[in-house]
């Protein structure tokens, strides 16, 4: 372990005088998996190996949560497309790089920054109400998903001839056994070993000698193998729900404060995110690469079961290393998503009810912290037992596809805050990232939009009905987005020069923490703002509504 310090700037207390944690051991020495860097390093990174090895130190959060990215319904998800679809939805991994970055380092400042959890920024800020509603999505959507983790967990060692009835209560006392040990540190080097172990993602694509080609056209020429329908528009909400979803801005936010990452450190937490977001998307096209040249013209082409039976149809196509491979991605998926997911409501529980919630703490000084850990680990574990396997299958689709339905709202709820001074000072967006994060919540309510559509209408799944809506639909999104851009313009130009953006840009970042929470004012919301974002929980609802009955008929065969 590497120890990087300097005693020489730092004035005792300053730094507990102006923090708005609600935890104590929020503050303090940064402990990594890779080193420990003091509360009070003010040295500066002169040379290469200083500076990666701070990074190393750093990094975790970021990368982390991105890995966790593909999770068990992750891999699931991936397999599925480059099964059924080949290599023709690549692209959309391509476009979720951006996608992710900007999402994620949105996080990342707001908790070097601010030094609270994201559950508690959005209460402090927007109210009881709102918070109520974000918290809500984010407990439902996160116990679905740790269901899918032990499902990928049972699925896998069941390959190996483990029943689910042994797995599944080794997998609950491995996952609580890892978190509850009182130790940061600890529990960030087995995430960073289950980082280092999906790599095994890479080298996935090139077993079955891949042509270059059919790879270079689904990445970079937008298509849908088969044609634009309901079903092919919920796999790319799938991919999109299970690339980029919810519990990551909680999670990261929150894992950022509780390794004690502060403005200092910021640069390096934005580091850390796009390399792991890079990292993630590249093995995430290594499973789609992987199942698109080994089943193209065979029968299991365009017939996407569960993980199980992708593993045996590369055993029956003479590939049995690809399905022994792929069942150890998936038990390493699921222990880093199950960690994380679980963390990401625990950290929300402790942000809510202002309790004790930090890894740093032992069990008996964060009772409630691993209890609801624990809770959920063990709850998922029994609902995994007590379902069936098509159950299970189409339980890990459609979370997914929930996750990509739910996200617009919570980016709108991250872009709020990330363009709120009191809470982020120098820090705030620039005029280009709001521009960027307004582009990404379009699409993505665009992407919901015709799924809703083609499940309420069934006609538009006859013929090229889809491609029309979704040209349309794109027509309209372009169109408003330069209504928008024109509208902001004007109105900058009317406001003129923003001297207290100009003041707060000239102080300096680094020194600059938000003051405590009590100290602020809670900002107004206009009447426009309320109508926009109770129109788009309405319309997300209804999403949700169209979704479920998108289930059923899969589920029912019609």
């Amino acid at each position: 372990m590497s120890t990087i310090q300097d005693d020489s700037n730092h004035l005792p207390g300053q730094e507990e005088m102006r923090t708005a944690h609600l935890d104590e051991a929020h503050v303090g020495d940064i402990k990594g998996a890779w080193g420990t860097i003091r509360v009070s390093d003010s040295a500066p990174r002169k040379t290469w190996i200083t500076r990666i090895i701070t990074l190393l130190v750093i990094m975790g959060p970021g990368l982390i949560t991105m890995v966790g990215d593909n999770d068990a319904g992750g891999v699931t998800t991936y397999t599925q497309a480059g099964q059924n679809y080949g290599t023709s939805l690549l692209w959309t991994l391509l476009i979720l790089i951006p996608v992710l970055i900007v999402n994620q380092e949105m996080v990342a400042r707001l908790g070097a920054i601010s030094r609270v959890g994201h559950a508690r920024l959005i209460f402090e800020r927007f109210g009881k109400f709102w918070g109520a509603f974000s918290v809500f999505d984010l407990f439902l959507l996160n116990f679905l998903t740790i269901v899918t983790e032990f499902i990928g967990f049972s699925t896998a060692l069941n390959y190996f001839g483990v029943s689910p009835l042994i797995s599944v209560p080794i997998g609950i006392v491995g996952l609580i056994a890892i978190t509850v040990t009182g130790s940061f540190r600890r529990w960030e080097s087995v995430m960073w070993i289950c980082c280092i172990l999906s790599i095994l993602m890479i080298p996935f694509a090139f077993i079955p000698h891949p042509a270059f080609g059919p790879i270079l056209h689904g990445t970079f020429l937008p298509s849908v193998l088969g044609g634009i329908n309901s079903t092919a528009i919920l796999t790319i909400v799938a991919i999109v729900g299970t690339t980029v979803a919810p519990w990551q801005l909680f999670f990261q936010q929150s894992n950022v404060v509780d390794k004690r990452i502060i403005a200092r450190w910021a640069k390096d937490a934005r580091t850390d995110t796009i390399i792991g977001a890079f990292f993630t998307n590249i093995e995430a096209a290594g499973l789609v690469i992987g199942a698109a040249f080994v089943f193209a013209g065979t029968k299991f082409f365009g017939n996407f079961a569960d993980l199980g039976t992708t593993a045996q149809g590369y055993a029956a196509l003479h590939q049995p290393l690809m399905g022994t491979i792929l069942m150890i991605v998936l038990l390493n998926a699921s222990v880093i998503g199950a960690c994380a997911v679980s963390l990401s409501t625990a950290y929300a529980f402790g942000d809510v009810f202002k309790v004790n919630h930090s890894l740093h703490r032992r069990l008996s000084q964060a009772k409630l912290f691993y209890g609801i850990y624990s809770g959920l680990i063990v709850l998922a574990g029994v609902v995994v037992l007590v379902s069936t396997q098509q159950q299970q299958g189409l339980l890990t689709l459609v979370v997914q596809a929930l996750a990509g339905i739910l996200l617009p709202s919570a980016t709108v709820f991250l872009v709020l805050l990330c363009n709120d001074r009191q809470v982020l000072g120098p820090w705030v967006n620039k005029p280009w990232l709001n521009a960027v994060a307004t582009v990404i919540v379009g699409l993505l309510v665009m992407l919901s939009l015709i799924l809703a559509s083609t499940t309420l209408f069934p006609i538009l799944n006859e013929g090229d009905n889809a491609l029309r809506l979704t040209i349309v639909l794109s027509i309209v999104l372009v169109a408003g987005l330069l209504i928008m851009g024109v509208g902001a313009l004007i109105q900058r130009r009317r406001k003129g020069s923003d001297l207290e953006l100009v003041a707060l840009c000239q102080v300096d970042k680094e020194s600059w923490q938000m003051p405590p929470l009590a100290e602020l004012t809670r900002p107004a919301w206009s009447a426009t703002r309320k109508i926009g974002m109770f129109t788009l929980r309405a319309y997300l609802l209804l999403a949700v509504i169209l979704l479920v009955v998108k289930t059923i008929q899969i589920a029912t065969g019609h």
